[in-house]
């Protein structure tokens, strides 16, 4: 190989030291404030993984907690929002905030029970109160929050709080009045063991798949049935292949929002602030964003003219609900002792909000 010019070297030594000038190294480099800084210069952006499609009830808090958080913080943090189907699964999406691959995301307890057993509390059916008033208060608090936190920490993440999306119905392709309708039944639940205990209790045969695949696998007969909030099955076009939705009033789709425990930590505490602040301003706005959407969904599917809704009495209701006795017991036995408290802690919550509305005083959940 040919050697090089002795002047190639004075050429290297001369670049070598305007590079050295221009390096990032902490003793070359200027560490003065200015008003340029990329730090100012640039927002910082905050990554927010969704379980669900645009112009779902997930998609409609994540764009009112961007436009909060953007107000509040002037412009300097700015919220990225992936839709699901973008990073991938609901299960997916826990596992990149947990590695920081993103840094908030929703985590739905109908796959979220699989790593943390205590949220199957929310899969089993009859727990949380029919009076919507009493389940608004129940959420509208910090209470459930702390309840459940060091659950989320152990695994390694930061639970900022639950979020309704409203009532679960059941769709089929006949009425599912009786639990003695469900034996047998194919029904597609959340992938969790817990969702699908839900639903053994009455005898049906689960079936746990992502949830992009249930259109196909209802379309193909694979599947007989599904559960999921009505908005989802409108915007999923379930009840194209399904002709019946029964509406129980037997569970909520909740869901939680949680952070990266390492990102959230290095915030500083003024960016807590905002995002504190932009939570609790959302949460008050979720329960209407999921009310009008599962209402307008609804009439829009009714306007089809394909459908038949089947709303269950109160003696339909008391028949699932006592034999959804056995799932309760079986979330004991996976959750384990602080399940056990969890659900007790529960029922002390429910209770003492049904005693502040009988006695008129109030019960916000605060």
């Amino acid at each position: 190989m040919q050697r090089p010019h002795p002047w190639i070297w004075s050429l290297f030594a001369v670049v070598a030291f305007f590079a050295a000038g221009c390096s990032d190294a902490p003793e070359d480099r200027d560490t003065t404030p200015t008003s340029t800084s990329s730090q100012e210069d640039y927002p910082e952006t905050w990554r927010f993984a969704l379980e669900e499609i645009e112009g779902s009830v997930q998609h409609a808090y994540a764009q009112a907690l961007k436009s909060h958080i953007e107000e509040a913080s002037d412009g300097k943090v700015e919220l990225d929002i992936f839709p699901y189907g973008s990073l991938g699964t609901s299960s997916q999406l826990t596992e990149l905030v947990r590695n920081g691959s993103v840094d908030l995301a929703f985590a739905s307890p109908g796959h979220l029970a699989d790593l943390i057993p205590e949220t199957g509390i929310f899969t089993l059916h009859y727990v949380l109160p029919d009076d919507e008033a009493i389940t608004r208060a129940l959420f509208a608090g910090n209470e459930l929050t702390r309840l459940f936190s060091a659950a989320y920490n152990e695994k390694l993440l930061t639970l900022l709080g639950f979020v309704p999306e409203g009532w679960m119905a059941w769709t089929a392709n006949k009425p599912l009045k009786t639990p003695a309708d469900f034996e047998g039944l194919r029904i597609r639940t959340m992938t969790s063991q817990m969702s699908a205990e839900a639903f053994r209790s009455y005898g049906a045969d689960p079936v746990q798949t992502p949830y992009s695949q249930v259109y196909s696998d209802l379309q193909l007969k694979q599947i007989d049935g599904q559960t999921n909030p009505i908005f989802a099955i409108e915007e999923m076009g379930f009840y194209e292949v399904q002709d019946t939705v029964t509406m129980a009033r037997a569970a909520h789709f909740i869901s939680s929002v949680v952070a990266n425990p390492d990102w959230y930590a290095q915030l500083s505490e003024q960016q807590q602030n905002w995002l504190a602040t932009a939570l609790v301003e959302v949460g008050r706005e979720a329960w209407e964003i999921q009310e009008e959407l599962n209402q307008t969904r609804l009439e829009s599917m009714l306007e089809e003219g394909q459908l038949s809704v089947i709303r269950l009495t109160e003696q339909e209701r008391d028949a699932f609900q006592q034999a959804s006795q056995s799932a309760r017991d079986a979330y004991i036995r996976q959750a384990g002792e602080r399940g056990q408290q969890i659900l007790e802690s529960l029922q002390n919550m429910i209770t003492e909000l049904e005693r502040q509305q009988a006695s008129g005083t109030d019960g916000n959940g605060d």
